[in-house]
C-alpha cells in the first residue's frame, strides 16, 4: 500500500551515521572498522548485498561487494563501491584506494562466527582485532528523524494488522490458521517477512499468536511468552490448538517494513473473561502509563525495569510478571529498530541511560499458568516529556 512506502536512505543520512562511527573509532583509538554483519552493513551502507564495509577513523569509507556488485552500487549512495572476489584480497583492495593496513581493526565480535574471526586474523596479519560492537549498537540506539518516520510507518502496519484480527477471529479456528491469515494480510501491506534479531540462536517468524492456557507455555526464546508452536523443532509461537470462547487470545506481532520494526501486543476474546484476567490487564495498562511518564532522557534503563517490577509486586502480580519461575524474563522492554533486540534494554541492573529519540517496545505482561496471558506492548519514542506511543490501537481487551 502506498501509505506504507518511504524514501530511500539519502547520502546525507548515511553520512551522519558514518561520522558517528568515525567519532567512536577516534575516541577508542581504533584505526578502522570492518562491517560485515548484515544489519549493520545495511545501516552504514544502505544495501544488504554481501560485502565488507571498511570505515577508517578519518576519510571516505570503502564498500567492497562480493554479491551482487551491480545491485549494491545502485542501492548505496556511498561514493566508493568496488567489486571484490574473495575476502583474502581485502588488503589489496584497501591498498589500491590508498588505505594502509590498520594497527587496530574493529569488528562486530558479538556476532562474528569464530571461524571467520580466525580467517580475518590471517588476512590482516599485521593488525590487532578488537571489538567495536558496543559502539555500533549505541550509535544505532538513537534514531534519526528519518528512522523515526520509518518506524512510524511500521507502527501503522501494526495497527492495520491489529484491526484485522476481529474480522478473522473465529471459534474453532486453530492458532496457525488465524496466524496464516493475519500474516498474509501483513505481507499484502508490505511486511518484509524477515524479523531480524541480533542475539545468537534467536529467531522469530512474525511473532506470537497464542490462545488460552497454551499462551502460558514457556519456550527457549528471550520473551515472556512462548507457546507450543507447530513442532518441537520450532518450539514457540502458534500451534494447532483451537481457539475457544472465554479465553484470552494474545496477538504479539512484529511489523517489519523497509527494514524497520514495530512491536505490538493486544489481547482479544470471544465472549467474556474472568475478573482475575480483566484485573490483570488493567494492572498492566496502569504500569505502562506510569512508565510513560517516568522514562525520560537521563533515566537509567535498569531503573525503569526496577520500577515496573516494584509496581507489579505492589499490585499483587509479582509471581506472574514477565513469566513464571526461576527462568522468567529479566527485562520489561527493549530497544527496537532494524533489529528486535536493540539497545536499550529495560533489564535488571542496566546502567545505560535513556536518550531522546531512542525507540523502545514496552511490554508489561502477566503469564498465568493454566489461564493464559494478558498485558500490552507498544512501540514508543523517548521524548523530553516521556514515552510517546507510535502504535495507536486501543490498549484495552477487544471483546468480540
Amino acid at each position: 500500500m502506498s501509505e506504507l512506502k518511504t524514501q530511500d536512505i539519502s547520502a546525507t543520512e548515511l553520512g551522519g551515521r558514518i561520522e558517528r562511527l568515525q567519532l567512536a573509532l577516534q575516541e577508542k583509538g581504533i584505526d578502522a572498522a570492518l562491517i560485515v554483519q548484515k544489519t549493520d552493513l545495511f545501516y552504514f551502507s544502505a544495501t544488504s548485498q554481501q560485502g565488507y564495509l571498511y570505515v577508517p577513523d578519518v576519510g571516505q569509507p570503502l564498500l567492497m561487494v562480493f554479491k551482487d556488485f551491480d545491485r549494491a552500487r545502485r542501492e548505496s549512495p556511498l561514493e566508493q563501491v568496488v567489486s571484490i572476489g574473495s575476502p583474502r584480497t581485502l588488503p589489496d583492495a584497501l591498498a589500491s584506494h590508498g588505505l594502509a593496513s590498520p594497527a587496530l581493526l574493529g569488528l562486530e565480535l558479538d556476532v562474528l562466527p569464530a571461524n571467520i574471526y580466525f580467517q580475518y586474523q590471517n588476512i590482516f596479519e599485521t593488525s590487532e582485532l578488537v571489538d567495536i560492537s558496543t559502539e555500533i549498537r549505541l550509535i544505532r540506539a538513537v534514531k534519526s528523524d528519518y528512522e523515526i518516520d520509518c518506524i512510524k510507518l511500521a507502527a501503522r502496519g501494526s495497527d492495520l494488522v491489529c484491526a484485522r484480527v476481529g474480522e478473522l477471529l473465529e471459534e474453532g479456528k486453530t492458532e496457525l490458521e488465524l496466524a496464516g491469515e493475519l500474516e498474509s494480510y501483513a505481507r499484502s501491506l508490505g511486511h518484509q517477512g524477515i524479523v531480524r534479531m541480533r542475539l545468537w540462536g534467536s529467531e522469530m517468524f512474525y511473532g506470537h499468536l497464542l490462545s488460552g492456557a497454551d499462551a502460558a507455555v514457556p519456550s527457549y526464546l528471550a520473551s515472556p511468552t512462548g507457546g507450543k508452536g507447530p513442532s518441537r523443532c520450532t518450539g514457540q509461537g502458534a500451534g494447532f490448538k483451537k481457539i475457544q470462547r472465554n479465553e484470552p487470545i494474545l496477538v504479539d506481532y512484529v511489523f517489519a517494513l523497509n527494514g524497520y520494526l514495530s512491536d505490538h501486543t493486544r489481547i482479544f476474546c470471544l465472549g467474556e473473561l474472568s475478573d482475575q484476567l480483566r484485573a490483570g490487564q488493567e494492572a498492566m495498562l496502569d504500569i505502562q502509563e506510569r512508565v510513560k511518564e517516568q522514562a525520560r532522557p537521563g533515566v537509567a534503563s535498569g531503573d525503569i525495569y526496577a520500577l515496573m517490577v516494584s509496581l507489579a509486586e505492589q499490585k499483587g502480580y509479582g509471581e506472574w510478571f514477565m513469566g513464571v519461575g526461576k527462568r522468567r524474563i529479566r527485562f520489561t522492554g527493549h530497544g527496537i529498530g532494524l533489529e528486535l533486540d536493540e539497545f536499550p534494554f529495560l533489564a535488571k541492573g542496566q546502567k545505560l541511560k535513556l536518550e531522546k529519540n531512542m525507540v523502545i517496545a514496552l511490554e508489561p505482561k502477566l503469564i498465568i499458568p493454566g489461564q493464559g496471558v494478558v498485558g500490552i506492548e507498544n512501540t514508543h519514542q523517548v521524548t523530553e516529556s516521556g514515552l510517546v506511543p507510535l502504535t495507536l490501537s486501543p490498549d484495552s481487551i477487544t471483546f468480540i
